[in-house]
């Protein structure tokens, strides 16, 4: 089909949407009924210039522009087409309540779907447990066909339309998709678009020699550039190879492969790429998938001279993802999976004309480690310091927070930021590597280090939630003590979290405290990858325990049972509200204050485990002087003393007017 578009790229945009929308009527969309092309043409228009401005950058430039803007649109139109009516009403849902991600009854649940509940039908009996929780979103962990042997827990793609054949087919995906939605819980799943597997039959064509094929890909036939790119880009998984490309012999070529030698780094320069993981992104949406983590969106563009990270052109791809699928599927949500600093990270939210046209949602990947290192520290000055620095995100976008996720902690504190509060960076993180690997005298954490690079002395650390906490070396001491200060720890993390804005995620298994699971090394395909530590199989014979007070699981469940039923109360929660970290004039208490239309918070949390004490004074200066409500337990707190937080508790604090 070829799509007669004027004047392009600089086309008039009424003449040229008439005409694309007339050929559409004719080709993808002449079964729909009337009212269902209107409304496509409707979100055409609306969306067109979004549409252009994004690939006029990738591929304005070259002659064939217009014929692959032509395919572009004909992938999104044939999407829409085969759209199943019940995905149709989600979307009009969507579309009439934009804000449904942001609103504080979002809360996600993460977990390996064999993990969890063993296959994909098993996952749909789970459901119950998870409405028990409170769980609103359910990210299961890369489930689409991989490579068979070592794949990066996943991550190295052979087939983005099969679903990995232990877990079901893409028909039980579908299915659970839908009874998860009738449950109201949005399903979330991971689209690897940086890199496939080596075994994925465009990489396997390029093997055998198909030029067209080997275009999908960066392939150089010398070491020329290689070393040249070499000079700037880091590595990823130094432990695991070293540099960032890999030579076959088979074909004579040097392919880049930035995290493994069996994930081949796929090239968008070419637009058949572009194509190819569109289709794909909307195939998915298809089968009722809500949200699609992208995942390493920041490596998809390469330059030289740079780190190859974070490059307009890669913010462009996901700019004119976001526009062609609300064309196709406006209930798909598209998560950033980027794990940057944050004046890198906010971009991918969207900034300037592109302000709420990129990613919807991204991981806020900085409180995640400032929270970690306010723990060991007992001090929160880093933090609120840092927190501070954070730009403001976009009014319809959401960060997703969390303690905890499937992947290692990296010590993401620059020298700029550690200087600023008196520390010397290097100094801090290798505290922190120390700390929470055991190596420091009196820890209270047992973790794995990950990917130590003896060139820089970084010492990424794995460990579940609870065993960095403290959880494990208390029981392995029978000390319940000990056990008591963990449980505080956890609940402080996941109250923060809880109450900072966007999507809480709670990591599977931390609701019951699971423990690391060190069985991962007697498994040849994973033995290497300390990251299985705090990938444990769900404990159900746990998990029956959490009725009951008198145990940690049960301790541990109710409690973030009540944090996730307080949030749902909290209307100051929406992500809308604005996030600004405050000095409470205590070291060791984080100040947070949420202020917008629908009300004031002040959270304050106390990250040591020692009494602190907040002066009434300083809550006058802060806005909440008078009689004020604690959120979490709704109890009245006086406005005659200081306020005192007992170790590691918190309080969600709203004026009473």
């Amino acid at each position: 089909m070829n799509l007669s578009i004027s004047q392009s790229p600089n086309l008039p945009k009424r003449t040229g949407l008439e005409t694309i929308a007339k050929t559409l009527e004719q080709g993808p969309l002449r079964l729909l009924d009337p009212l269902e092309q209107e409304i496509f043409q409707l979100r055409l228009e609306q969306g067109w210039e979004d549409v252009l401005r994004p690939l006029r950058l990738l591929y304005g430039a070259r002659s064939d522009f217009e014929t692959w803007l032509n395919r572009f649109l004909e992938i999104t139109a044939k999407a829409y087409a085969a759209r199943p009516s019940d995905l149709r009403h989600l979307d009009l849902q969507r579309v009439h309540q934009p804000d449904w991600f942001q609103r504080p009854d979002m809360v996600g649940y993460v977990a390996y779907t064999e993990r969890f509940a063993q296959d994909l039908p098993g996952v749909q009996d789970k459901i119950p447990y998870l409405k028990e929780l409170g769980v609103t979103y359910l990210h299961l962990m890369p489930l689409l066909k991989p490579r068979p042997g070592a794949n990066d827990g996943g991550y190295a793609v052979m087939d983005y339309r099969q679903v990995r054949d232990d877990l079901g087919t893409m028909a039980d995906l579908s299915d659970l998709a839908s009874h998860l939605r009738q449950n109201g819980i949005s399903l979330c799943i991971d689209l690897v678009c940086n890199h496939t597997a080596k075994e994925h039959t465009w990489a396997q064509a390029a093997l055998q020699g198909d030029p067209d094929y080997q275009a999908y890909y960066l392939m150089f036939p010398d070491r020329a550039l290689p070393d040249e790119y070499e000079k700037t880009v880091r590595e990823i998984f130094p432990e695991f190879k070293s540099g960032s490309f890999t030579y076959y012999e088979q074909i004579n070529q040097w392919v880049w492969t930035t995290f493994n030698e069996f994930q081949w780094d796929l090239n968008y320069a070419n637009p058949a790429v572009f194509a190819e993981m569109l289709d794909i992104m909307l195939f998915l949406a298809n089968q009722g998938v809500e949200l699609l983590r992208l995942d390493a969106v920041a490596f998809m563009w390469k330059r030289l001279g740079t780190d190859c990270e974070n490059q307009p052109e890669a913010h462009a791809i996901l700019q004119a993802f976001r526009a062609l699928s609300r064309m196709a599927a406006p209930g798909l949500l598209l998560k950033a999976e980027a794990i940057v600093p944050p004046p890198q990270l906010v971009p991918y939210l969207g900034v300037g004309e592109a302000t709420d046209k990129e990613c919807e949602i991204a991981y806020h990947n900085v409180l995640m480690v400032t929270l970690w290192s306010a723990l060991a520290e007992r001090k929160v000055v880093l933090a609120t310091h840092v927190l501070q620095k954070m730009p403001r995100i976009p009014a319809r976008t959401a960060w997703v927070t969390y303690v905890r996720c499937h992947d290692d902690i990296g010590w993401a504190i620059t020298e700029e930021d550690a200087a600023g509060v008196g520390l010397d960076g290097f100094a801090h993180r290798s505290f922190l590597s120390d700390f929470y690997t055991g190596r420091f005298a009196g820890t209270f954490a047992r973790g794995a280090t990950f990917q130590f690079n003896p060139q820089t002395n970084d010492r990424r650390v794995n460990g579940s939630c609870a065993s960095l906490a403290g959880l494990e070396i208390a029981i392995a001491k029978e000390n319940w003590g000990a056990a008591e200060q963990a449980i505080r720890r956890i609940l402080l993390l996941y109250s923060v979290i809880f109450a900072f804005g966007g999507i809480p995620l709670i990591y599977m298994g931390d609701e019951i405290g699971l423990l690391n699971d060190r069985s991962y090394v007697d498994d040849p395909d994973l033995m290497a990858d300390s990251r299985w530590i705090h990938r444990p199989y769900m404990d159900w014979d746990k998990a029956a325990e959490r009725y009951n007070w008198q145990t940690i699981t049960g301790r541990l469940f109710q409690s973030i049972c009540h944090l996730v039923a307080a949030r749902k109360r909290t209307l100051t929660l929406h992500a809308r509200t604005a996030v600004t970290p405050v000095w409470t004039h205590n070291d060791q208490v984080l100040g947070l204050v949420r202020e917008s239309a629908y009300g004031r918070l002040l959270i304050l949390a106390n990250f040591s485990e020692q009494h602190q004490t907040v002066s009434r004074r300083r809550l006058q200066e802060l806005g909440f002087g008078g009689l004020l409500i604690n959120r979490l337990d709704e109890q009245f707190i006086p406005p005659w003393q200081d306020l005192d937080l007992e170790p590691y508790q918190s309080h969600w604090l709203a004026p009473v007017v």
